[in-house]
């Protein structure tokens, strides 16, 4: 139902909203063609509900744009981003007219699509299509579980959203949208620009489905509105208001590129390819003032909502300063609103040593259940593999419909929704959220994946399953390219533990990291629990030396290996040492961080001087820097194959035996 803070501002006067509306649609034409690219057709065609949301629905401050009980507007038609910005500008946000005028420019702050952490007000990187919808719904998502914890006292906001036809066309709309429906995110509401367009023509061309009866079939209520009305607009919100049992759709009929020549066709989508467009659509909306300038009355219009805001929020800062007076709840408060891990962190992360041989997949679910015990933002879950990927929290219940106190997270077959909301959730803010699938479908949630990258959130990508040694699933899923294209993405740490040990050292390092995401990629089979002093000090570098050659003279050849791998390694260097042989042995659970240590850290671990054979059950391009000439690598160049893992490790070569010729023929 709908909640006192919903009382809006007083609607402006029409004249002053059609001002408003005029002047989104003119400063968005001006910053086009000054940068002489852009996309004009979205914010002409929605600027008046753009004008409605900013200047009477939303609440939100815009003096202090990360008040965490904020209303959350999230773009997700990236490409309109003059509308996000001219609003932003309008309403008072640190975006003055100089970043307008400096759109699509090298260090300005108003990219060609919107991105989160470079402009205040900006809630999520928007561009690629149906990403943007779906941090929406995870940060819907976040919102309903911190609610169940704190109340609506402290948390009680709504999630809006502008989407595209692009946005409803892409895959990973349609899983996160089920979703959505699924668990009756009934605080999220998703304008629809339904206008008919797309860049190569009319929608007709490769769209023709029934998106109203679609999104109904997802659970989610659905109302049209004329998105160029503004009181049709403001009706269909009031309703969508005093429902919060399901999401809400609001198809809003609007035209591309209006006012312009190019209204209603492809050509308004992009930059106009007639210079005299911008010219002609000035004259059309009755302008006459130069480029850039905004009239008198124009911003007048946002600031009774902005005023709204900031009272919404002192009360909300009164009420949180009560609320937390109770130290369990502000303990708690911190904990996940503040990210802050429990000082003891190091005494809750379980001791594998002496273990008998275990898959790291499962070492890494002692973790989860482990730290959820002391850091209870840890939510999270997988994509129907929960039991295969062991991410549930053991004790906790499962997050459903109008049950959020849970902690354990069901996707469904849906990767590309889990990351999209997974990212949104982090976002938000209150959740350290996890993830897990099987590595190989790590393909199907790249582009979130990369995002997350992107906009440095701190999700924990659980990809398990995580090489050829999978076994009689055969090639569809043996990952061998993946891990490489994972180490690809910039500001991903991607950890490959090569036993339990190393896998608590890969998980302390994800939690400590609030710069970014972390992938971690862990073994089906078991493989031996290292018997050796200081992994858990050593492995955080990754990169270190677990067997050190005899004597004080240089090794002859190093072992380096990741994952499982390093076992083969291991029983091959001491194969190598019962001939005479000073053989050292590597292990890199994480290249990223071992590129990141210092050159004499490096060259200690790796000398120049000895020459190195490298083992990894995945393709060469994702560790080919680490191999000089003469140095050889044991690893894969083709898919693998169907049969137990142990007939595999002899067909590719990941044996003791095989590892130990190739060092020989070196040292021949």
């Amino acid at each position: 139902m709908s909640h006192p803070s919903e009382a809006k501002a007083a609607a402006p006067a029409p004249q002053s909203a059609d001002l408003a509306a005029k002047t989104v649609r003119i400063l968005t034409v001006d910053a086009v063609r000054a940068a002489g690219i852009g996309h004009v057709g979205l914010p002409l065609g929605c600027a008046d509900l753009g004008v409605l949301l900013f200047s009477e629905i939303l609440k939100h401050d815009p003096a202090h744009p990360d008040w965490p009980d904020r209303d959350r507007f999230v773009l997700s038609a990236g490409h309109g981003s003059m509308l996000l910005y001219s609003l932003l500008h309008l309403s008072g946000y640190d975006l003055p007219m100089d970043e307008i005028r400096r759109f699509r420019q090298l260090h300005s702050r108003t990219p060609g699509h919107p991105e989160h952490g470079l402009t205040k007000g900006v809630e999520t990187t928007t561009g690629p299509l149906g990403q943007g919808l779906g941090n929406a719904i995870g940060m819907a998502l976040s919102e309903r579980i911190l609610a169940a914890r704190f109340g609506a006292e402290l948390v009680d906001h709504r999630t809006y959203v502008l989407a595209s036809d692009g946005d409803l066309m892409e895959g990973v709309a349609h899983e996160a949208c089920s979703l959505a429906g699924h668990l009756g995110l009934g605080k999220l509401i998703v304008f629809y620009d339904d206008n008919s367009i797309t860049i190569e023509g009319p929608t007709s061309l490769a769209f023709s489905e029934d998106v109203a009866r679609r999104f109904e079939s997802y659970g989610w209520e659905v109302q049209r509105a004329d998105g160029l009305s503004r009181d049709a607009v403001r009706a269909a919100v009031d309703h969508a208001q005093r429902s919060d049992d399901r999401p809400h759709l609001i198809i809003c009929r609007t035209h591309i590129g209006f006012g312009s020549p190019a209204v209603d066709t492809a050509e308004a989508h992009g930059s106009f390819k007639d210079p005299d467009y911008t010219d002609q659509t000035r004259a059309n909306l009755g302008w006459t003032l130069p480029p850039f300038e905004v009239p008198d009355g124009a911003r007048d219009v946002f600031r009774a909502n902005a005023a709204r805001g900031a009272r919404l929020r002192s009360d909300w800062e009164d009420r949180r300063a009560r609320v937390l007076a109770d130290p369990g709840l502000a303990m708690l408060w911190r904990s996940m609103m503040e990210r802050a891990l429990p000082a003891d962190l190091a005494g809750l992360l379980p001791r594998m040593r002496g273990e008998k041989p275990m898959a790291t997949r499962a070492a890494s679910g002692k973790v989860i259940n482990a730290l959820a015990k002391g850091v209870p933002s840890l939510i999270g879950g997988s994509a129907d593999l929960a039991g295969s990927n062991n991410t549930a929290i053991s004790g906790e219940a499962s997050i459903a419909r109008g049950k959020f106190v849970g902690r354990n997270l069901h996707f469904g077959v849906r990767e590309h929704g889990m990351g999209a909301l997974a990212n949104g959730m982090a976002l938000h803010g209150g959740i350290r959220p996890y993830v897990g699938t099987f590595l190989v479908f790590s393909d199907y949630m790249r582009p979130a994946v990369r995002l997350a990258a992107l906009m440095a959130q701190p999700v924990v990508f659980v990809f398990t399953h995580d090489s050829i040694f999978v076994g009689e699933d055969g090639p569809t899923h043996q990952p061998v390219e993946q891990l490489a294209a994972l180490r690809a993405i910039p500001n991903l740490d991607v950890w490959r533990p090569a036993d339990a040990r190393e896998t608590v050292v890969a998980w302390d390092a994800a939690l400590h990291r609030n710069d970014g995401p972390t992938a971690l990629i862990l073994s089906r089979q078991n493989v031996p629990v290292l018997d050796v002093d200081g992994v858990e000090e050593q492995a955080r570098q990754g990169g270190w030396i677990v067997l050190r050659e005899s004597g004080a003279a240089p090794p002859e050849i190093v072992l380096a290996a990741t994952g499982s791998e390093l076992a083969p390694a291991l029983d091959a260097a001491r194969a190598l040492a019962g001939e005479g042989r000073r053989v050292r042995v590597v292990s890199l659970p994480c290249l990223g961080r071992f590129a990141a240590q210092d050159e004499s850290y490096r060259s200690s671990v790796l000398p120049a001087a000895s020459p190195r054979v490298l083992v990894e059950a995945g393709v060469q391009q994702g560790v080919g820097d680490l191999l000089r000439p003469g140095d050889r690598f044991v690893g894969m160049s083709t898919f693998g194959a169907s049969a137990p893992y142990q007939a595999l490790a002899t067909e590719f070569g990941f044996t003791a035996e095989n590892v130990a010729r190739v060092a020989r023929e070196i040292l021949s």
